[in-house]
């Protein structure tokens, strides 16, 4: 992953911007554990938190776009592939703050400026809580309003492969 720096890496960085070398002794245990190293996130990290904490709101119906889903649903089926909980989410992480952009899909009848006050609160917590980091911003675009008559992505595509016709209601 080129996003993840190596220890190596941090090393050199640590070297290059003239981090004093770790002392052995008294002093060197004396310090506090921050000071220590450093704890660098994945990119993918923060995006993964921020889906997961998106999807606890209630009336969100999917994240991302329709094609980033229609592309999400046949990867899930691929065997071996993964499902994807960081799909619809963009992530910029700095080594003290992050900036996040999310892209909804919404439940019909939900009151979108309050779900996205509430996504918004609730990625903001979960992302500080689990990493440490300051959430500058949080972007939301709601992309669609999913319809209870609408199949979804994923059935659609099921029905296309069978070879059969959506029934319709």
């Amino acid at each position: 992953m080129p996003d993840t720096p190596t220890p190596a890496t941090l090393h050199k960085n640590a070297v290059a911007s003239g981090a004093a070398a770790p002392s052995s002794g008294p002093a060197a245990a004396a310090k506090p554990s921050a000071e220590r190293g450093r704890t660098a996130l994945a990119v993918g990290v923060v995006e993964k938190i921020a889906g997961m904490a998106a999807r606890e709101v209630p009336g969100i119906h999917a994240l991302g776009s329709g094609l980033s889903r229609t592309f999400g649903a046949m990867r899930d089926k691929v065997p071996g592939g993964k499902s994807a909980v960081g799909r619809g989410i963009k992530a910029e992480v700095g080594e003290k703050q992050t900036a996040i952009d999310i892209a909804l899909v919404v439940e019909y009848g939900v009151v979108i400026p309050e779900l996205a006050s509430q996504v918004r609160e609730n990625i903001i917590d979960a992302v500080e809580r689990m990493t440490g980091l300051e959430v500058v911003e949080v972007n939301i675009a709601v992309n669609d309003v999913h319809l209870p008559d609408e199949p979804d992505i994923e059935e659609e595509e099921e029905t296309a492969q069978s070879g059969q016709r959506a029934r319709l209601q």
